[in-house]
């Protein structure tokens, strides 16, 4: 301290990483020698729940298939080796996809960098699967039906948080007692599998979560009134043992009542059901290769054009592209609603494989073949994936699906007609390593222990695929157990909004 001043030291941290064009900017303002230090801090994956992490990079897909910058791949390929650094290598590899291609190719050059240095551990997962965005652009798009998946679409969980109107969580009493206004903010919550009503609901379809609540909700009132039936010292004890956690789920059972009527306001409404309709009749090959009077009265309507941009992108995947007269008159349609600004918006779209013409029949046969389209799929008690989507199976998952069992030589056509390579690779393992892993596979066989697969989602994956791999995982004929690593959680909306080009048309000063 020197005549009352303090000196001060600054320290810069980047997060997840460092930039060269904010370091170069820093000098140019003359601020960067002015720093202590100038670090990052390498996030990597983030543990989010424990089967699930996310690289939380929400401009992957954009930046991969519309910008060509594949540092997000560089970054995803690092963080599979740090995880094969911890849990061993993992012997089987496969991937589809361009940038799957890329991201098996970097790790191939990582390794080799390392100088033949393997991590001396038993490998604890079997497979690791790759999936590029890009092979299944269909299933992002589609309204997600799962009760975690509709608390994403209507109120867009963000790091496993949700922001939520504060009123559905004011009990009439508090209402009638309060002297202070309501609250206006928010509230937040966490929604994670450490709350046990949510990890039983979340992956649910909508439709099947009322009647669980219900059950749940007699079972505590039942459980709560033990305590009158207690007589001894000794029950009395164990009712208040238990009290806490009784507590504890009733609060989220009304939490949980709360969210799902809020969900239910927006599931009963007729937009929702008509926008519904639209897409199980598009993804059933339905009348999509002419213009759809359902997207065309949106438009007239001037709904939020990243819902009108989403069930036309359905309709062109759904038809391998739309005929030159329709998306002509659909383009025109956009561009004289909703302003001649969008036709970037249309552009990137095209660059990004959501839009474009007409090409050869692909999606029929591959709708037949993978069995995306399940007729009269049970909600209440699914026996197929399809359940997560009230009738439509998401591709990315009946890939990971027919990977398990039988193979994906069963599927050859299909991974033919799917774009990008193919990547099939095995990881050599140290002898002394491989023969540990036999004995352990082999005891853990005879006590029916199930194969892990890492799937990792380039692109983006969404709560309803994540809720299709854990029924996978449940199954009892399943054999595999599966996590999941992305580069971040998507929807349709997100998805889109990320692709579109927010330009603000300039004013001119008449003077």
């Amino acid at each position: 301290m020197k005549g009352g001043y303090v000196r001060k030291e600054f320290y810069l941290v980047f997060v997840p990483r460092k930039s060269l064009l904010c370091e170069k900017k820093l000098k140019e303002l003359g601020v960067y020698g002015s720093f202590a230090s100038v670090e990052e801090f390498n996030l990597g994956l983030i543990p989010f729940d424990s089967d699930l992490l996310s690289m939380e990079m929400d401009e992957s897909y954009k930046e991969c298939y519309l910008q060509n910058d594949f540092t997000s791949m560089f970054f995803a390929a690092q963080s599979l080796m740090t995880l094969q650094a911890l849990y061993g290598t993992i012997p089987y590899v496969y991937g589809k996809g361009d940038c799957a291609k890329q991201v098996v190719d970097m790790m191939r050059r990582m390794k080799m960098e390392m100088g033949g240095v393997e991590p001396q551990i038993t490998p604890q997962i079997d497979n690791l699967l790759i999936l590029d965005r890009n092979v299944d652009l269909l299933t992002p798009l589609l309204s997600q039906l799962t009760y975690e998946g509709l608390i994403d679409e209507i109120f867009n969980i963000k790091n496993t948080n949700v922001k939520l109107p504060p009123e559905k969580f004011v009990s009439q009493e508090e209402k009638k007692n309060s002297k202070e206004p309501l609250p206006t903010e928010p509230k937040k919550f966490i929604l994670n599998s450490a709350d046990e009503l949510y990890a039983e609901l979340r992956d649910k379809n909508f439709n099947a979560v009322g009647a669980i609540v219900s059950r749940k909700a007699k079972t505590i009132t039942a459980e709560f009134d033990e305590r009158h039936a207690a007589k001894t010292v000794g029950e009395m004890k164990q009712f208040v043992s238990k009290l806490p956690h009784l507590q504890n789920v009733r609060a989220s059972l009304g939490i949980h009542t709360s969210i799902a009527e809020l969900v239910k306001e927006v599931t009963d409404s007729d937009e929702f059901l008509d926008s519904l309709r639209c897409q199980q009749e598009l993804t059933h090959g339905i009348d999509t290769d002419k213009v759809n009077p359902y997207i065309e009265d949106c438009i007239a309507r001037e709904e939020p054009l990243s819902k009108v941009l989403r069930l036309i992108c359905i309709q062109s995947i759904c038809n391998d592209g739309l005929k030159p007269k329709v998306l002509d008159f659909y383009k025109r349609e956009i561009i004289q609603t909703y302003g001649f600004e969008h036709m970037v918006t249309l552009s990137n779209l095209e660059k990004s494989g959501f839009l474009r013409p007409h090409a050869a029949r692909t999606y029929q046969v591959i709708r037949k073949t993978m069995k995306l389209i399940v007729e009269d799929v049970n909600e209440q008690n699914p026996n197929d994936i399809a359940y997560v989507y009230s009738g439509y199976a998401p591709l990315s998952v009946r890939l990971a699906q027919y990977l398990a069992r039988p193979g994906w030589r069963s599927i050859t056509e299909v991974l033919n007609l799917l774009p990008g390579p193919k990547v099939e690779e095995v990881q050599q393992i140290p002898m002394g390593l491989r023969k540990r892993r036999a004995s352990v596979t082999s005891s853990q066989s005879s006590m029916g222990e199930q194969k892990l697969t890492l799937v990792f989602f380039l692109g983006g994956v969404t709560q309803a695929e994540l809720a299709a791999l854990r029924f996978l995982a449940q199954q009892d004929d399943g054999g595999t157990d599966y996590v999941v690593a992305t580069t971040n959680i998507v929807q349709g909306h997100r998805l889109i909004e990320s692709l579109q080009e927010h330009i603000e048309p300039v004013k001119l000063n008449p003077f």
